[in-house]
């Protein structure tokens, strides 16, 4: 299984080891920034780091920087730019600008307590909001009142630019319904894309933990481990067994619920009857155009890899898309 801990969840466990911790997020960017806006980078007492708020670019002056805010118990507030001399120093120099909040834990910046609730909601898969202001003080937390931040997942400053809102969505997951040849391709690309992959095939010689050892593998019939896992709005539903009495229970979960992808393999005919017998069941032609049929983007692939990547990137290309 892939590790999905994020720099939240590195903080408290060097937190729990006896050292300090500082958290840096970047919080606005300008032109070629190289990470998104919501990056964060982890740094320890010691001087080890974890993450990542500049792709390489910045983090040795952010390093310093962070123990510095540590010693004094104090956030700060860092710019780095094509403007500034020290970028070039620092090597940020492809034409971008970010700002990056650098926060102790404990002291004024931010409490044991809300990082503790922060890392306890991520593993319960809870969409959880960070609001913290600029100028230092300690943040508060939300699992409400930010739907549509949530739902684009886009962490940001608040309209009067004096807060930052952390939005901190569960991690993405992929379901893979048919352990074959494809999904043997499709997991450790998608879990290298930060995917956290499941496996569902009741027949065992398929979903085996031999065949799939970086994902979770439950031998169970379709609609009952879907259920089981649970589906939500970060959750991708991929078939890939070409049988119905596989594929159509999936189907009835996986439409019923809010997963923001669901593909489905087959060829045109495949996918026609499909649709038939899902109107059959009563799903209205608008829930079946959620279906991706067949599957994955037109880039002619052929080989099981290359259908695993056209995959994938229909994926992508669904959440990300605005």
């Amino acid at each position: 299984m892939q590790d999905l801990r994020g720099a939240p969840e590195q903080a408290l466990a060097w937190i729990t080891a006896g050292q300090g911790v500082v958290l840096a997020t970047v919080i606005d960017t300008w032109g070629s920034a190289p990470r998104r806006v919501g990056a964060q980078m982890v740094v320890s007492s010691e001087g080890a780091m974890e993450g990542s708020v500049s792709g390489g670019c910045v983090e040795g002056a952010v390093v310093i920087e962070a123990l510095e805010a540590l010693e004094q118990g104090q956030a700060r507030l860092l710019e780095y730019g094509i403007s500034d001399g020290d970028a070039f120093a620092v090597g940020l120099a492809c034409g971008g600008t970010i700002r990056v909040l650098v926060e102790p834990v404990g002291g004024q910046g931010m409490s044991i307590e809300a990082l503790q609730a922060l890392v306890d909601a991520r593993a319960a898969r809870r969409p959880i909001a960070y609001d913290v202001a600029l100028d230092g003080t300690s943040g508060i937390l939300s699992e409400d009142g930010n739907e549509e931040r949530f739902r684009k997942d886009k962490s940001g400053l608040s309209e009067d630019g004096s807060r930052f809102i952390a939005i901190h969505n569960p991690p993405l997951r992929l379901i893979v319904v048919g352990a074959v040849h494809i999904a043997q391709a499709l997991v450790p690309m998608a879990q290298i894309a930060g995917f956290d992959p499941i496996v569902v095939d009741p027949r065992e010689a398929f979903g085996s933990d031999a065949r799939f050892p970086q994902a979770r593998v439950l031998n169970d019939w379709p609609d009952a481990a879907l259920n089981e896992v649970g589906v939500d709005a970060r959750t991708a539903v991929v078939l890939l067994t070409h049988d119905p009495k596989l594929d159509d229970p999936a189907l009835h979960v996986a439409l019923k619920s809010k997963a923001f992808y669901v593909g489905a393999l087959g060829s045109k005919r495949t996918h026609a009857g499909r649709i038939e017998r899902l109107s059959e069941a009563g799903f209205d032609p608008h829930t079946i155009a959620r279906i991706a049929g067949p599957v994955g983007l037109n880039i002619g692939a052929a080989s099981p890899a290359e259908i695993a990547v056209s995959v994938l990137a229909q994926m992508i290309e669904t959440l990300r898309r605005p």
